[in-house]
């Protein structure tokens, strides 16, 4: 259901009322490029179905699919396109544009090949717990994560949002917890850690279905090397890998009952409610790890 999550926490002043987000939602439907757009994006249903809802409820927990859509042309299908316009007007008229025309002869170049060109379709989820005020997007870009919490924010009236920001970095808390070789209560280290140095050289050390537990670890840190992601597990049910910028990646549910249910893809509902009951208790458990959340300014 969810690979990677960037996490968010929803300003108190928004009220949440799941009839005027489908409202809202409906406004930015998603509409397939036309023959002369580069790029489109907007809202589809979570659950894939034609005409379905463009905001599910389930145990409490919201979901929401922001779909982008790009024409693909690689520039150097582009460049040569110019190139055959540029000597055509040399053969024409025997003068070689300037600069300013060849800009314009490139954005012509792009008009002409745009309804020729393949498109791509790109799906985020969007995990919101109105009760927690939490908001996570399956996704491990921080752009394309980004335009999505704008569309939101535009179309919610009162609707803010904040980077999840805790008292203690990752970055730090991960280092203490491999010198001291000790994960936090109801956590494990797994077998996955990258180190880094902050020096001009950005040495790195990266460690794969390795123990972790070697003297070595502690000699980078204390060398200077600072860690940017490190694999962990949760209670044995839930496994990820924690980065400096507090984003989870490749998280998976380790019970055998998830598995089951992760390969029943049609079970939309025990799916969504399986993985938002496990990220809930586990989340809070990572954030105390981490010190807490930050007051807001």
């Amino acid at each position: 259901m969810f690979k990677n999550l960037i996490l968010y926490r929803i300003h108190p002043g928004w009220s949440p009322d799941l009839g005027a987000l489908q409202d809202a939602l409906a406004s930015l439907p998603f509409v397939p490029c036309s023959a002369s757009q580069e790029q489109s994006a907007g809202w589809v249903p979570p659950r894939g179905q034609e005409h379905g809802a463009l905001a599910e409820s389930v145990a409490a927990q919201w979901l929401l699919c922001w779909q982008t859509e790009s024409r693909m042309l690689p520039a150097s299908v582009v460049a040569q396109r110019v190139q055959e316009k540029v000597q055509a007007i040399t053969r024409d008229s025997g003068r070689i544009p300037g600069r300013k025309e060849k800009r314009e002869l490139k954005d012509e170049a792009r008009l002409d090949l745009l309804p020729r060109a393949f498109t791509q379709r790109r799906s985020l989820r969007v995990w919101l717990d109105p009760h927690a005020r939490l908001l996570a997007i399956d996704s491990s870009n921080q752009t394309r994560a980004d335009a999505v919490t704008t569309a939101l924010v535009k179309a919610l009236p009162g609707f803010a949002l904040a980077l999840l920001d805790t008292r203690t970095s990752p970055q730090a808390a991960m280092s203490t917890w491999l010198s001291e070789r000790q994960a936090p209560a109801g956590f494990s280290i797994d077998n996955e850690c990258e180190l880094k140095s902050g020096a001009a050289d950005k040495a790195a050390v990266r460690y794969a279905r390795h123990p972790l537990d070697i003297d070595e670890v502690p000699e980078h840190i204390r060398a200077g090397k600072l860690p940017t992601r490190l694999a962990m597990s949760w209670q044995a049910r839930v496994s990820f890998v924690l980065t400096e910028g507090l984003q989870l990646r490749r998280l998976a549910l380790l019970e055998t009952q998830a598995q089951e249910n992760q390969r029943s893809d049609d079970d939309f509902d025990a799916n969504l409610a399986l993985y938002t009951g496990e990220l809930s208790q586990m989340l809070p458990a990572l954030i105390e790890a981490l010190g807490g959340e930050q007051p807001a300014a």
